[in-house]
């Protein structure tokens, strides 16, 4: 078969590539690119398309930006408003002010511990529980599937979940962050789907070759599941780190127990009511105005620190996001 050559102008010239014919004849094919042209409402769609997701994105980010400057700013600066859009009169020593707040450095390990710790089970007793609701060979399995599934659409509401929890001993106990979050149904619906949509022929060839279920777990299962592992693990390691309802509850005798999240709803309305004394006659001092300026700072400052760990972890977690939240979500 010979193939035609064709002279094309410089302007329909993009690209050159060698190829090799069966007969072992070189030739040069000439790729001709082809350029979409856009009509005025493809531009106007495009505009009105990146100015929104723009302006969106600028929302988010301006918050944190926006405590960030005023951690790094003047004390007075800060105290009076005037900081908006720049730092002003650069100042670090607020974050090491953070030393002289009581018990912070307690709530910041005991959250740590408990994201650590408590996104580590919930991962493995989905991974488990999700394979395990694959097979067929389990008893009940369409059972405790659905009645799995019916957990997320009812709730018992605050006080017979306090009632339940004081039943069981999870008050002023450290177990009380761990336990109740191993089980996620949503997570276990996720890993159970991804599970679905590997190739059941590697399960096969394994239990061909004498391989228990534990084996194909740990072995095949696993390894192949980390997308979206990695994706439910991103949702239990911020829904841990910021909880603090549960401490407010459960923890009302062990100060040792609380969290960040539940140390700076604390020194929140502590220095809002510092504030608020402050406008009556008999409390001007200078020691008052200095310390309401110092909380104010100290708040902004717990504020940043309290978001900057999930901060750094997520854009590591990001390349398994998008991936194992479709994977996950879509069986086919």
């Amino acid at each position: 078969m010979e193939i035609g050559e064709k002279e094309l102008s410089r302007k329909d010239r993009k690209k050159i590539i060698l190829a090799t014919t069966p007969d072992g004849r070189q030739i040069e094919l000439t790729a001709r690119s082809t350029k979409h042209k856009y009509t005025g409402k493809d531009i106007a769609f495009y505009i009105c398309d990146y100015t929104f997701f723009i302006i969106f994105t600028l929302s988010c980010i301006f918050p944190f930006y926006y405590i960030f400057i005023n951690t790094i700013s003047d004390a007075k600066l800060v105290n009076s408003g005037s900081i908006n859009f720049i730092p002003r009169g650069l100042n670090l020593q607020n974050y090491l002010a953070l030393r002289n707040v009581t018990d912070l450095g307690n709530a910041l390990f005991v959250s740590i511990a408990r994201t650590i710790l408590g996104t580590a089970l919930m991962v493995l007793a989905s991974a488990f529980v999700g394979y395990l609701v694959t097979k067929k060979e389990m008893w009940g399995r369409k059972f405790f599937y659905r009645f799995l599934v019916i957990t997320m659409y009812f709730n018992a509401g605050l006080i017979p979940w306090y009632l339940n929890m004081q039943m069981l001993g999870l008050t002023n106990s450290f177990a009380a962050y761990i336990i109740p979050g191993i089980v996620a149904p949503y997570n276990i619906i996720l890993v159970k789907t991804y599970i679905e949509s590997i190739p059941s022929e590697l399960e096969e060839s394994a239990f061909m070759d004498g391989a228990s279920f534990f084996t194909v777990f740990r072995k095949i299962i696993w390894p192949l599941s980390l997308p979206i592992l990695a994706t439910i693990a991103i949702f239990g390691a911020v829904g841990h780190w910021n909880s603090f309802q549960d401490s407010l509850i459960l923890m009302t005798e062990s100060p040792n127990l609380y969290t960040l999240q539940h140390r700076l709803y604390i020194y929140l309305n502590t220095s809002s009511n510092i504030a608020a004394t402050m406008n009556k006659p008999d409390a001007g001092s200078n020691v008052a105005l200095d310390f309401a300026n110092n909380g104010l700072l100290i708040k902004y400052t717990i504020s940043m620190v309290s978001v900057i760990p999930i901060l750094l972890v997520y854009p590591f977690m990001q390349r398994y996001f998008e991936e194992g939240i479709m994977l996950g979500a879509v069986k086919g």
